[in-house]
């Protein structure tokens, strides 16, 4: 080939590149934003943030939010909202605990009779919103105050969980079965380096599809830039948690085994399936999902049922941390759930989002609690500025779009 066919192929290429920097760019900017937070409290805090058994305490304390967030991004997608979660953990977390406390149910059995409770909350509240046709938010803002009274009627002060097998899903880690490497969990690494392989298998298959249907893909610069800085990341993140833990067992804990395959599952449902394609649709426009035949009322229905689901699985998590249910447990979840959506690029007006981009905005929030918590910052100061995160994110949405437009 020659220079003079080279250079035009060059300068095709790096105007790709800047076009699909530029078209993704909120997406890179939430990413980017988040590595910014976390160096900086990384550097307020002394380095404490990010030492291993600290990062290990981010994602365990923060999982409920993520759990929450992955069925909230698809009910805002949908143009609806949900007030009602954080009700629902107290209620559902009451549920469980009761069974096995007070009734002698084996732990097991009641976190499915509280994932089973989930579900059937999940109909009463989509019955209402898909059959009646009463408005999401004043559906589960009435739900709010149901469940929330519900939860403090059945629970009392607290109830106590003795069992240390339900307590141990929040607190202890996959089995180490491949021994310790050095000072590393086995079993971490091999789950780090496989990550890695998936991730740029995911990421050259999706290049090839695009190429295949006769569409322009990315460029294959972008991919390996991509490749390349998640690696490094997943990499640190492996290294982290496989020297963390105590003398007894440690490396990855259940916890965000939990969180990753409800985060893998539910990223496939909402852009693999049919139901997917239809969320979408509807929150784009749902005048038009209607005239083209799809069942609104149907997917309305489905969004609730998913999101009392999740909500039963906040719930276990939750209770399994804390120990204790309670009637004040769930405070502000749903604030926290609805914060980390719009912080991770979901549209307040509907009809754009993604799982993975709340899966940021919720540790955005996370890293700004803990990083704030272990500065020694009062409460109210913590809320106010998660206020104006949240605030400033919002914003920035909505001037982006009135600048396209």
């Amino acid at each position: 080939m020659s220079a003079a066919t080279a250079t035009p192929a060059k300068k095709e290429e790096k105007v790709g590149l800047l076009a699909t920097v530029a078209n993704n760019a909120r997406q890179y900017g939430i990413v980017g934003a988040l590595l910014v937070i976390v160096v900086a409290f990384e550097i307020l805090t002394g380095g404490v943030l990010l030492k291993p058994n600290s990062f290990v305490s981010l994602i365990q304390q923060n999982a409920y939010v993520i759990i929450l967030a992955i069925g909230m991004v698809m009910v805002i997608i949908a143009t609806h909202i949900d007030l009602s979660v954080g009700s629902l953990v107290a209620f559902i977390g009451g549920v469980c605990a009761l069974l096995m406390e007070r009734q002698g149910v084996n732990w097991m059995v009641a976190i499915l009779v509280a994932l089973i409770v989930g579900l059937i909350v999940g109909v009463w509240q989509g019955f209402w919103v898909a059959v009646v046709g009463i408005p999401g938010f004043i559906t589960t803002l009435a739900g709010m105050l149901i469940f929330r009274g519900l939860a403090t009627v059945i629970v009392g002060e607290s109830v106590p969980i003795t069992s240390l097998e339900f307590r141990g899903i929040a607190r202890n880690y996959l089995p180490n079965i491949l021994g310790w490497w050095g000072p590393f969990d086995g079993l971490t690494i091999v789950l780090g380096v496989l990550c890695i392989v998936a991730f740029a298998w995911s990421q050259l298959r999706k290049r090839a599809r695009v190429a295949k249907v006769g569409l322009v893909p990315e460029p294959m610069s972008l991919t390996i830039v991509k490749i390349v800085l998640a690696t490094v990341v997943i990499l640190f993140v492996t290294y982290l948690l496989a020297s963390s833990g105590n003398a007894d067992q440690g490396g990855t804990p259940i916890m965000l085994v939990i969180v990753g395959v409800l985060v893998f599952v539910y990223n496939f449902i909402l852009t693999k399936t049919v139901f997917g394609r239809h969320v979408y649709a509807v929150g784009g426009n749902r005048k038009a999902a209607i005239l083209s035949g799809i069942n609104t009322r149907r997917v309305d229905f489905l969004l609730f049922v998913h999101m009392g689901f999740l909500s039963a699985v906040a719930a276990v998590c939750m209770l399994s941390r804390l120990a204790s249910a309670t009637a004040q447990a769930g405070m502000e979840f749903e604030m926290d759930a609805i914060a980390a959506c719009f912080i991770g690029g979901t549209a307040v007006t509907g009809g754009i989002g993604t799982i993975p981009g709340a899966v940021v905005g919720a540790f955005v929030m996370g890293v700004i609690n803990q990083g704030l918590s272990i500065m020694g910052v009062d409460t109210a100061v913590v809320k106010t500025i998660k206020g104006l995160v949240l605030l400033l994110a919002v914003a920035v949405d909505i001037m982006s779009k009135k600048k396209k437009s």
